[in-house]
């Protein structure tokens, strides 16, 4: 996969995760610290309006400030469109032994802006509440790429630390671990926002969505719960569970802990004049919940 390869698929990548991106998710919390969806929006939309001012033969200095603060206006997707055309563009005329910004070899910022873009399209597609799966392609040469260097970029405080993650991980948790993000732990969040949904909706659809064929499901029916197994058990326990519920009954997720591939999630099951305390514990395969298994305090 030759380096504008590898950019122009994960600029295709990103864009179709904003297309996919209701206009109601701008103020969304994402997967990367400290950003919601515009924030991490305008930063890609900065990364490639740099990208045109430096492929271009413009030094950082030459640019300034000029590219600081808010990118995206009044229409942050236009602002996208137009950026991303022409960083496109601008790196197909790019020549092979250019160097941008003073001494790094356009190959090398290539590699750069494709892993940003990937990354930030999966945690883009995770604030829209989608199980992205990444060209497994680009996702072996980012990391590829990206070992070498992944330390020095941990100690400038550029990556997270990594998350916990299970030896038989598959390589795009093993890549978004590299970049500090938890598909485990954003696959549950995504779980639990379905289902919270499902509550007012009755959407058992959304909630198999986020679950795999082959999922299980144990249930906190007394004294040692209800075992239910594949997408069709699992889907009657929770058409069943549903029917029997209110927009007055609501669980709230108190504490998460991640390990790995699973997750355990602490909560609060409310309805009208009583509550009742309880753990959830997860085991998360390709993005997708493959069990739940439910405990309550007796």
């Amino acid at each position: 996969m030759s380096e504008q390869t590898r950019f122009t698929t994960a600029l295709a990548t990103f864009d179709s995760a904003v297309r996919a991106l209701p206009g109601d998710r701008l103020g969304s919390h994402t997967p990367c610290a400290g950003w919601d969806v515009r924030a991490l929006l305008n930063h890609v939309v900065g990364e490639d309006r740099w990208a045109v001012e430096l492929l271009a033969g413009r030094s950082i200095a030459d640019v300034g400030d000029s590219l600081d603060g808010d990118l995206l206006g009044e229409d942050p997707f236009a602002a996208w469109a137009a950026a991303s055309a022409a960083a496109a563009a601008a790196v197909e005329a790019a020549g092979p032994d250019a160097v941008v910004g003073g001494p790094t070899p356009v190959a090398e910022y290539l590699r750069q802006l494709a892993a940003d873009h990937l990354v930030h399209a999966w945690d883009l597609a995770t604030a829209a509440g989608v199980n992205l799966r990444l060209d497994t392609g680009l996702v072996a040469a980012v990391a590829e790429w990206f070992a070498p260097v992944e330390e020095t970029y941990r100690s400038y405080g550029m990556v997270a630390p990594r998350p916990p993650l299970a030896r038989d991980a598959e390589p795009q948790a093993r890549l978004l671990a590299m970049f500090g993000r938890s598909e485990a732990l954003a696959t549950v969040e995504r779980f639990q926002a379905a289902f919270d949904a499902a509550f007012d909706d009755k959407d058992v659809d959304a909630v198999m969505a986020c679950m795999t064929g082959d999922c299980v499901f144990e249930s906190t029916a007394p004294p040692d719960g209800e075992r239910h197994a594949g997408a069709g058990a699992v889907r009657a326990a929770w058409e069943k569970f549903f029917a029997g519920t209110t927009v007055e009954h609501r669980i709230v997720a108190e504490e998460r802990f991640d390990a790995g591939d699973r997750v355990a999630v602490r909560w609060r099951y409310e309805w009208p004049g009583g509550h009742v305390r309880g753990v959830d514990l997860f085991v998360v395969r390709g993005g997708l919940v493959a069990e739940k298994l439910a405990y309550v305090k007796g």
